[in-house]
């Protein structure tokens, strides 16, 4: 649908920019903000930054990070990996996933030709494959041990029992045992009072572990961690190396929750038109959970941020449609009004579209493709 916008405060896209809704909207100048300040960060506790681009899967701001200081990549999937390898001038990978399954071995030994790859592993199974392989086509693959500090998702548990997969990995010739890494990912959701001292909890559980693992005699050069809500706390834990926040570069509304920022750090918007107005509490915009993903949040009840309407709530989602609820005499909501919203969760949000529509001082400037969108395998 095409609409024009009513002016609204906080919004990024000016009101006489004709867009066809729903789309992806990126304010370049919160996007080149947030990428400067991570990296600004990294560099002031002095350790390495690798972000995860899960989070925005495009080429164009890959390079932004690379540029920005960035070491390299991590990625969640192979494919993820060779679309950004192959278009955003990445050439230091780090697939913080369990490579398993002789397909997807096949396209690590071919990523493995045009970039440096580093696996994290959990399992001595997964392992084993892969240490064939890498014998088999007379390569060496460097590995992170991934180490569960709390978040009880994937990993070897901290200390005794990641110790000893670190050990079992290091004998395999044809693997490397480099580093260990974790998800703090329990710190990220809980209450933000508590979000400090879990983060910096996983942290020291983290660096424990890399001693007990070069105690007995494997060498672990890299620690690393990746939040974004915790980003703030667990690089600071001294024994840190390494740090891979993703969210940062557009931010959601689930980060509202821990008091450091708000919409004016949002970078990436939901462009989305009022396509019905059935009653007066209630309207619908083109906007569903083909567009909004369905994540929840706690930050803001709903399914989004509406920019510059707080008190409206996306109730509930179909396919195409977003159910608005609203409070009395909202204005705003007539058919045709044009709105934004800030996505729950933006990492699901922008795999759902095609590409990104960069915004500057208010004016379409470019488009930019997703390029390792759907790359979930």
């Amino acid at each position: 649908m095409t609409a024009t916008a009513t002016a609204a405060e906080g919004r990024i896209v000016a009101a006489d920019q004709e867009l066809d809704t729903p789309c992806v909207v990126i304010d370049e100048a919160i996007l080149h903000e947030n990428i400067a300040e991570m990296a600004a960060f990294a560099a002031s506790v002095g350790v390495a930054l690798r972000p995860h681009m899960k989070t925005h899967k495009t080429p164009q701001v890959a390079r932004l990070q690379l540029a920005a200081g960035a070491v390299g990549a991590t990625c969640a999937k192979v494919g993820e990996a060779e679309a950004l390898v192959e278009e955003g001038g990445v050439e230091d990978v780090l697939l913080a996933y369990p490579v398993v399954g002789e397909p997807k071995i096949r396209r690590l030994l071919g990523l493995m030709e045009r970039a440096r790859v580093i696996v994290a592993l959990d399992s001595r199974e997964a392992g084993e494959a892969l240490a064939r392989a890498m014998a088999a086509a007379e390569r060496t693959l460097e590995v992170y041990v991934e180490v569960n500090t709390g978040q009880d998702r994937a990993g070897a548990r901290h200390g005794a029992e990641a110790t000893a997969l670190a050990l079992e990995l290091a004998r395999f010739p044809s693997l490397r045992v480099v580093g260990v890494m974790t998800h703090e990912g329990h710190a990220s959701i809980s209450q933000p009072e508590a979000l400090e001292a879990a983060a910096l909890e996983a942290g020291r559980a983290l660096v424990e572990t890399a001693a007990a693992i070069r105690s007995e005699g494997v060498e672990i050069a890299h620690v690393s961690v990746g939040s974004t809500p915790c980003s703030r706390y667990t690089p600071t834990v001294s024994g840190v190396t390494e740090m891979r926040p993703g969210t940062y570069v557009f931010n959601d509304n689930a980060a509202f929750r821990h008091g450091h920022l708000g919409p004016e750090r949002c970078a990436a918007r939901i462009a989305t038109t009022v396509v019905s107005r059935p009653a007066p509490d209630r309207a619908v915009i083109d906007a569903g959970s083909k567009a909004l993903a369905m994540d929840g949040s706690p930050s803001h009840a709903g399914h989004g941020y509406l920019v510059g309407h707080p008190a409206a709530t996306i109730a509930r989602l179909s396919e195409e449609h977003g159910v608005v609820v609203l409070p009395p005499d909202e204005p705003g909501f007539a058919v045709g009004d044009r709105h934004e919203v800030i996505p729950n969760h933006v990492c699901p949000t922008i795999n759902l579209t095609d590409e990104l529509l960069v915004v500057r001082d208010g004016r379409m400037v470019d488009a930019w493709r997703v390029a390792a969108r759907g790359k979930v395998r």
